[in-house]
């Protein structure tokens, strides 16, 4: 059994399938996806930071004393259909999601016993959005559910009142955050708990030791659950699971504790924006290097999405997420369920990132530049003469190379036109019998 100690929880294996998993979508829905300007942070910048743009949206288009609490009723998700999301998640290549079940705001997805009135069951929609998109997961495709939970609520009057006491007391934790967590933990049985938003609170006043040790002891996941590193003032990057270190985390390297690299498709916000412009939109080259990047150093890749106050996954959201899942019907052998390799990039040619399928002993080059002299220079594997095979994922016919020894090999790619290539944007050699 695990102690509430870090050091007992911290020495628990990761489930393996996170790992193999290498991919997730992330999906940042509230309250705040209602004035969809800015950011998910808008009732802090609106109220707390005062910032200008924020205030004057506000003044230009809303009566004088709206509140935040008034865009409640307006989170209306008429358009919502659960079925719909799980296609297109099922359709990314993802395999597993993260749903936000409460941001800072406080307002729950579901119908919690501890957030009175602020819930999508007594406001807005009056549904449980986190039951529904949790069953059709389930039903309709391979996807681990996973729950993003905030532990602390900017404007709540108990998290306040324990702030102002220099969090000696605790009614915030007890009274609402631990029981949301344990609420949702039986109820909708997730596989990955994203904790996030400490609060500058140290662990001690969040219990989050205590609760792991349930979740890992006791709970109906104990045995399949993968949790985060944020769970309280200095645990990030220290402490829990897997590790997310900082928001669009990507070093670049291998680092020895496994990590995710979480990330915004929009790269200005978390939460939709009715007014972001396409180039805001990360294209799906840029997404495709991240991902070749991020598996190659041993992360995982979280990429984040963000729906509209009516239910919808907008359009150029979906159509990322289904040319990932193009990309990965072609090259996802060199993605889940692979290992780093003793390279991680190659030294000769950039934009060349490696991974490693132990399964069939293969090392997989992902090139994300196609070099217009159709000869491609590998610097670090060592071919061997009669021995190596190349192939090109998605391309029937062995590649012929030539082996430089110590310095690499040199790879003829096949001469395709446009249509005939496997895919757009970013390939995968497979090499068999390398050193």
């Amino acid at each position: 059994r695990y102690q509430p100690t870090w050091g007992s929880l911290d020495a628990r294996p990761l489930p393996a399938w996170f790992d193999e998993a290498k991919f997730g979508v992330f999906i940042h829905w509230g309250v705040f996806s209602v004035p969809s300007f800015g950011s998910e942070w808008f009732w802090w910048y609106w109220q707390k930071e005062k910032r200008e743009p924020y205030v004057k949206f506000m003044d230009a288009n809303y009566p004088p004393g709206f509140s935040y609490e008034d865009f409640g009723p307006l989170f209306t998700a008429e358009f919502f259909d659960a079925n719909q999301w799980a296609d297109i998640l099922k359709a990314s290549g993802a395999k597993y999601v993260v749903l936000t079940s409460k941001h800072h705001e406080g307002f729950t997805l579901w119908g919690s016993k501890y957030s009175w009135n602020w819930n999508a069951v007594d406001v807005g929609p009056k549904r449980d959005l986190v039951a529904e998109l949790a069953t059709s997961v389930k039903n309709r495709t391979d996807l681990h559910f996973g729950l993003y939970h905030s532990l602390f609520e900017w404007f709540n009057p108990l998290f306040l009142e324990d702030a102002t006491n220099a969090f000696k007391t605790r009614k915030f934790p007890t009274s609402k955050s631990l029981p949301e967590l344990y609420e949702i933990v039986t109820k909708y049985q997730p596989e990955i708990i994203w904790s996030d938003g400490d609060g500058n609170a140290p662990d001690t006043y969040w219990n989050s030791t205590g609760f792991l040790a349930w979740l890992y002891n006791d709970s109906p996941v104990r045995d399949t659950v993968v949790t985060n590193d944020r769970w309280g003032a200095g645990s990030i990057c220290a402490h829990g699971g897997f590790y997310t270190c900082s928001d669009r985390y990507n070093p670049g390297r291998l680092l020895p504790h496994k990590w995710e690299n979480c990330m915004t498709i929009d790269r200005r916000s978390w939460g939709y924006r009715r007014d972001a412009p396409l180039r805001d939109y990360l294209p799906i080259e840029d997404l495709v290097k991240q991902l070749a990047e991020t598996v190659s150093c041993g992360g995982n890749l979280l990429m984040n999405i963000g729906p509209t106050h009516d239910g919808r996954i907008a359009v150029v959201f979906e159509e990322r997420l289904r040319q990932v899942g193009a990309w990965l019907k072609v090259n996802g052998e060199a993605i889940y369920g692979t290992k780093p390799w003793r390279a991680q990039n190659d030294t000769l040619t950039p934009g060349v990132w490696y991974t490693f399928s132990p399964k069939e002993g293969k090392v997989n080059a992902i090139f994300l530049n196609w070099p217009v002299s159709g000869i491609l220079e590998l610097g670090e594997p060592q071919a061997k003469l009669g021995e190596t095979q190349v192939k090109l994922a998605g391309y029937k016919e062995l590649l012929k190379w030539v082996a430089m020894g110590e310095k690499g090999m040199v790879i003829a790619l096949p001469q395709l036109t446009p249509q005939q290539l496997p895919c757009q944007w970013g390939w995968t050699l497979q090499l068999t019998d390398v050193n």
